[in-house]
């Protein structure tokens, strides 16, 4: 089995029918929100949930390698990449803790079996998070709509393809784990949405768009510190990388208090960036998986292709949004169009040279600095611009 055609053909399956649905999502009317309801959290906190029982996970399988395999990780690691199974075995605590470990052999599911149901919600649960920053109606229309069960089937599709090539003796286990997480985990998460109250909406000002940028990048730079220290079974890596996580964290939290005092003022080209933004998470919902694996383990310009794709076709819905009166003053419209078209090339702009300056080690963290240096310079062009017309 082509494990690379595969990918590419779970990248174009999960574009198209992306572009199809996503216009009938908007279109509904948003359900009542109970109050009720008041004592439901938001994805944020079931995030952080999550990934406190991944981080448990490894502290049982460090326990579990101790005991029962003598701290060598050899026994699954020769199955995996090179870049895996950094251990934490040489730590005190927890050398001590598995020393008084009773039965450690009941934690052997904890070799990549619990994690195989933990991914999809994590990266899920990350997702929703980043929706509802910006819109909190646009999450839960997400969440009741068919996008979820597509964004779950499609992200394990995705995960099983990597599994099969990767193969090891706990592949057929994984596979029917995930394949009962995409069952579980969207229904868990519907449920959640449908209670959530939230209100929030990112303004149209350049201090609102920056806080929400600022906030997407931290959060994406946590989400690669947990893929490195605990989905990829590294937890002796977390000593160096803890430093930035806090610091990561400490802005995350700062960010985030600070978006709920943010003035709601509104300009045309900052209107459209907010508009654009709403439509590029809804259409990057479902293929978001199959893009980000499609530069690992398919052809990495298919994979650029179809996420360009999905930029473009949310410019061109921001676009049909704007109110720019061109009716009447077809001169609006015209000089509308060229604001956005400088801000998005000054954006491009910025991402190119962000990719120039940023070590080529991290697929993911070269793409996660262009994106914020094109939204930044995007931003940063359509306030001054917008500035420049008011004056």
């Amino acid at each position: 089995m082509d494990v690379r055609l595969l990918v590419d053909v779970g990248v174009l399956t999960s574009v198209v029918p992306a572009l199809v649905i996503t216009s009938r999502v908007l279109v509904r009317r948003p359900d009542p929100v109970r109050a009720a309801d008041r004592r439901v959290s938001s994805p944020a906190v079931w995030l952080a949930l999550v990934t406190g029982l991944v981080y448990v996970n490894q502290v049982l399988f460090t326990v579990y390698v101790l005991r029962v395999h003598g701290g060598d990780p050899s026994f699954i690691a020769r199955y995996l990449p090179v870049g895996w199974f950094d251990l934490a075995s040489a730590h005190p605590v927890l050398r001590d803790l598995a020393e008084h470990f009773p039965a450690p052999g009941l934690l052997a599911p904890s070799v990549l079996r619990i994690q195989a149901f933990l991914e999809l919600p994590f990266v899920l649960l990350a997702f929703g998070t980043v929706v509802r920053w910006l819109d909190a109606d646009l999450y839960r229309r997400i969440a009741r709509s068919a996008l979820l069960p597509m964004a779950s089937v499609s992200y394990t599709a995705v995960f099983c393809l990597v599994e099969w090539d990767l193969r090891n003796p706990y592949t057929v286990d994984d596979v029917v784990i995930r394949a009962l997480s995409s069952v579980v985990t969207p229904l868990l998460l519907a449920a959640m949405a449908a209670r959530d109250t939230g209100t929030t909406r990112v303004p149209a000002s350049v201090p609102g768009l920056l806080v929400f940028i600022g906030s997407l990048g931290t959060l994406g730079a946590l989400v690669l510190v947990v893929y490195d220290t605990a989905l990829l079974y590294n937890l002796g890596r977390l000593d160096d990388r803890l430093p930035f996580a806090l610091a990561a964290a400490a802005a995350l939290l700062g960010l985030r208090a600070a978006a709920s005092r943010l003035p709601g003022r509104s300009a045309p080209t900052l209107s459209f960036m907010v508009h654009a933004i709403r439509h590029w998470l809804l259409l990057f919902f479902v293929p978001a998986l199959a893009i980000r694996y499609g530069l690992l383990f398919g052809t990495p310009r298919l994979a650029l292709s179809a996420a360009a794709l999905t930029a473009v076709a949310a410019c061109v819905r921001a676009a049909r949004e704007m109110p720019t009166g061109a009716e009447q003053h077809p001169r609006a419209a015209l000089r509308l169009t060229a604001r956005i078209g400088c801000a998005v090339l000054a954006g491009a702009v910025g991402a190119a040279l962000a990719l120039r300056v940023t070590p080529p080690s991290y697929k993911e963290v070269a793409l996660l600095t262009a994106m914020g240096a094109f939204l930044v310079t995007g931003v940063a062009v359509c306030g001054l611009l917008d500035r420049s017309r008011r004056e």
